[in-house]
This record gives C-alpha cells, sequence and structure tokens, in this order.
C-alpha cells in the first residue's frame, strides 16, 4: 500500500512522469492489475496497461476496472526528434483523458521495459510495508551463484559506482583482483584506473553486450567478461565472470539474460530503499526544523527517546560537489533501518545525520565510517552537535552547522569539532563574523594599535595579546613573544602613552581580549 504521490516521487527516477494534476493524488493505492483478456472483471487502483495502443485505450481500460491511475508506457520510435514529439503528444493527450475521466496517468519512459516497470510498481504497492526487510539485495547472491554454475566462472555484481552487492561462491578461474575487490567490497582504486586506462569501463557503457577484458597478470587480474546492468537508458551497475577467453554460445546468451534479471532486482530494491529513504527524509527534516510532535516523529523512525547529536556533512572532490553529497547520503541510509544507528536527511548541500550518541567519540566514529565507504579523492568535513533532547534538535542542527563551517576551515586532516569540546571556538567565530560586518568598534584601543603597528612596524597588538593571555604574567608574555620581561613592560608603556588602556580595570581588560580575538585572524590595516 503507497499514495499515488509517493509512487510518482519514486517512479519519477526511472522516467514514469504525471499527465495533469489529479485530485487522486492522495488517494491509497492497495492493488495492482493488468488487462486479462480472460477475465472482464478484473479491478485493481493502479492498471498496468500492457498491450494498450494509445493512451485513450489505456484510461477507457482503467476507467473499465475501475482504477485510480493508470500506467502507460509508449511504444519506443525510430529517431530521438520522433520520439520527444510523439511523447509530448502523448503527454498532452493523456493530461486531458485523465482529468476528463478521474484517472491519474503516469505516462513511463518507452525505454524501459515493462517487466522492469511492472517488477518496482509490484514491489512498491504491494510490499510497501516491507520495504524494512525487503532492502538488500540478498536475493542477488542466489542469482551470482546460477550465473556461476551455468556459465562456469566466478561471479561478481557490481552496482554503477564500482561496490560489490553480491558475488558467487564459486573461485573457480578467480584471482587475486576479485578476491581484493570482495574484501574491500569495492573495486581497488588501482584496478579502477587499470580499466579506465584501457577504456573498459566506457565500452561497458556504451555496449549494448558483454565485453571482454584481458588478462593483467602485473595486477593479479585474469580474463573477465563483464556486462552492463540497465534500466532504459540509465546505467545501474554491471556483472563480471571470471574467464581465460571471451565467452561465446549459450555463455554469453546466459550472461545477457542475467544483466537482465539483476536490473529486476535493483529496481525492486531501489524503488523500496528510494521510499524509505523519503519517508526517512521527511522525519529527520522535520525533527531538525522543530516538530510540535518530535516524541511521535522520534518513535516513527525507530529511535528511542534518549541524548542525540545531530552531524552535519559536506562531501566534495574538486571536479564535483553534488556527486559526492549524494552517494555520501546514499551510504547513510544504506542497509536496514533498524541496523543503522543514525537516520539521515540532505537539506540543500549538507546531509544531516540524528545519531543516539551521549559521546562525542561515538559520532566522530560515525564520520569516519562514512568517509571509509567512499572513494578516494572525497573530501568530507564534518561538525558535530552537543547532546541534546528531542525538542533540543533544531539547536543542535544549527550546532552542527557551525561545527562543520569551523572544520571546513581547519588544516587537513583536522579532527571533526563538537560543539560542546569547540563552544568557545564557536563564540570567536561569530565575533569575527560580527568584526567583518563593521560592528566592531572602528575607534579605541586596539584600532590605534593596529593602524601603529601598520605604519611602524611594531608589535604592539602582539603584546597586548600575550600579556593578556598570560593574565598580567610578565615572564610567561615574555616567553611567548620571545623577549625580555623588560620588553614587554616598555612596550605596555609606550602603548600607554598611544592609548588609554586602563589595564588595572577588569572590565577593560575583558573588553580587549574579546575585541582582540574578534580581530584575530583580520588582515591588518
Amino acid at each position: 500500500m503507497i499514495t499515488l504521490d509517493r509512487l510518482v516521487n519514486v517512479l519519477g527516477g526511472y522516467g514514469v512522469r504525471l499527465c495533469g494534476d489529479p485530485a487522486a493524488r492522495s488517494a491509497w493505492l492497495r492493488s495492482v492489475a493488468m488487462p486479462d483478456p480472460a477475465d472482464r472483471r478484473a479491478t485493481g487502483d493502479l492498471l498496468l496497461a500492457v498491450g494498450a495502443a494509445s493512451p485513450a485505450e489505456a484510461v477507457r481500460w482503467a476507467a473499465a476496472a475501475r482504477a485510480t491511475a493508470v500506467l502507460v508506457r509508449p511504444a519506443p520510435t525510430g529517431g530521438d526528434a520522433d520520439e520527444a514529439a510523439a511523447t509530448g503528444g502523448d503527454a498532452d493527450e493523456a493530461a486531458a483523458l485523465g482529468d476528463r475521466h478521474g484517472v491519474a496517468v503516469l505516462l513511463a519512459d518507452p525505454e524501459v521495459s515493462w517487466s522492469q516497470l511492472a517488477g518496482v510498481v509490484y514491489g512498491l504497492v504491494l510490499e510497501s510495508r516491507e520495504t524494512a526487510s525487503g532492502r538488500g539485495p540478498t536475493d542477488l547472491f542466489a542469482l551470482a551463484d546460477s550465473l556461476a554454475d551455468v556459465i562456469g566462472g566466478a561471479v561478481t555484481i557490481e552496482d554503477r559506482h564500482s561496490r560489490v552487492l553480491a558475488y558467487s561462491r564459486s573461485q573457480q578461474a578467480g584471482d587475486p583482483a576479485r578476491l581484493e575487490t570482495i574484501l574491500a567490497r569495492r573495486v581497488p582504486d588501482r584496478l579502477r584506473e587499470l580499466l579506465q586506462r584501457r577504456g573498459v569501463l566506457a565500452r561497458l557503457a556504451a555496449a549494448e553486450g558483454p565485453v571482454f577484458v584481458p588478462a593483467e597478470a602485473g595486477h593479479g587480474l585474469t580474463g573477465r567478461m563483464a556486462v552492463a546492468v540497465r534500466a532504459g537508458r540509465e546505467l545501474l551497475g554491471s556483472v563480471w565472470v571470471s574467464c581465460e577467453r571471451p565467452l561465446t554460445g549459450a555463455h554469453r546468451r546466459a550472461l545477457a539474460d542475467g544483466a537482465r534479471t539483476v536490473a529486476l532486482h535493483l529496481l525492486r530494491s531501489r524503488a523500496s530503499a528510494d521510499l524509505e529513504r523519503q519517508v526517512e527524509s521527511d522525519l529527520v527534516i522535520r525533527l531538525l526544523e522543530g516538530s510540535a510532535d518530535a516524541a511521535t516523529t522520534i518513535s516513527r523512525l525507530g529511535l528511542a527517546p534518549q541524548a542525540m547529536r545531530v552531524i552535519a556533512v559536506r562531501a566534495s572532490t574538486p571536479d564535483d560537489r553534488h556527486a559526492a553529497l549524494l552517494l555520501a547520503f546514499e551510504q547513510a541510509t544504506t542497509g536496514f533501518g533498524w541496523s543503522r544507528p543514525g537516520r539521515s536527511a540532505l537539506l540543500g548541500d549538507t546531509l544531516y545525520t540524528v545519531l543516539p550518541a551521549e559521546r562525542a567519540g561515538a559520532a566522530r566514529q560515525w564520520i569516519a565510517a562514512l568517509r571509509g565507504e567512499l572513494p578516494a579523492g572525497v573530501r568530507v568535513a564534518a561538525g558535530i552537535g552537543a547532546p541534546a533532547e528531542v525538542a533540543e534538535l533544531p539547536a543542535a542542527r544549527q550546532e552542527a552547522d557551525e561545527c562543520l563551517a569551523l572544520h571546513e576551515s581547519a588544516a587537513p586532516g583536522a579532527v571533526p569539532p563538537a560543539y560542546d569540546e569547540s563552544w568557545d571556538d564557536i563564540l570567536l567565530r561569530r565575533l569575527r563574523a560580527v568584526a567583518r560586518a563593521g560592528r566592531a568598534p572602528s575607534r579605541g584601543p586596539v584600532p590605534t594599535l593596529l593602524r601603529h603597528d601598520a605604519r611602524h612596524g611594531t608589535r604592539f597588538v602582539d603584546t597586548l595579546r600575550a600579556w593578556l593571555a598570560a593574565q598580567g604574567d610578565l615572564t610567561l608574555a615574555a616567553e611567548r613573544l620571545g623577549v625580555h620581561p623588560n620588553t614587554v613592560r616598555n612596550r605596555l608603556r609606550r602603548m600607554g602613552e598611544l592609548t588609554p588602556l586602563e589595564l588595572d580595570d577588569g572590565r577593560k581588560r575583558l573588553a580587549l581580549t574579546i575585541v582582540l580575538a574578534a580581530v584575530e585572524d583580520e588582515p591588518r590595516p
């Protein structure tokens, strides 16, 4: 059971569009029907119009089946221009007919097969209540074993990011490269670079059938036969078989057929995961923005009402910021809901995770695990809010954002800061922001000393900062500056001649400390 609106959101990733804006968007879909000449009374909430010659015929079938919505797949056409024109016409016709008959019309991409569409729809409508138990592509291991038995070589199934989804237990024609890939759960960077240099990945993405990869003894790689896994025009992943020479005949056909079966598995799994991610994301965003029913929302997320931390993450590469962030979100939400410690949402250019944790170390471990699952070259910056109760999560999100900004400006390799450990740095950052906005005093002791240092090359500001940090201890201040205590004393005297410091006044010392902290990173005038 699923609402039409959610079905449309998930199927949109497979090229399905809702034509028109019927009032049925909020309707629940509990059953699926297909045209059957042997059963004229077949009914269902969603009709798959297999065999319909036109949207008009599909809508008539849907009305007869008392369906809330109908899924129509236009026949593929010969050319891109013709296809675009035909699809646009179908969309206009479908929208008008749907509005007239009160049926929501879903128009599919002609390149996506009915078997793939049906697999996704049946999984969403009939099995959406079981998405938590159906997330992982566990049957892919059985499929890999079956393919290995038929073809006679070790099989590995990977997603589009070269991460291992499943592999056969058979080690026939297995090699060190395969073992390393399975242990790391992804193709090692050196092997991926080799495949890119040889043009294998480009050929695999463009080819309709299997591609042979010759052996490379230096990398522990025997021969491979690989085939792309697609849904229409979209690349979902690939299937790899260890073999010494190119497959032919029945073995080649078995590999191609296996790729189509893998596509169905991946579509079903991804649709289920996408739906679960949508629900999770909506609930997490509601918590971070301040929900009146926060306790109910936490319960729906499967989290206990305990101390939690908000983690804010940004992932990027020199070439593309968005792809790395989406990959991080996908990784953060991969796995069974009950087996993941946190719940995540993608909001703007930031990944937020609500993690049950009292200690900042647990949040840092989560960040390290996420970074370890991302490809080499992805830069991850993160900030951690202080422990918070459910009602305090919006404030914890702001804390995580400020810690994230602090981490992004830190040196490479710096530990992600946590607000309860770095609140002083956050406060100073806020003060500097105020100074940059022109709200710090432009006249007074510190601006006067800054101008004097700039004009005469003196070190009055550094000396004053060191003396205040040493709480008036001349010897300690001199050690920090690398000068004699008398030098510090003389500089303080000369500063007092330039501007009234009044260092015996505690409020004045506090004010000087704040202004110096606010302008610490500012360029000298």
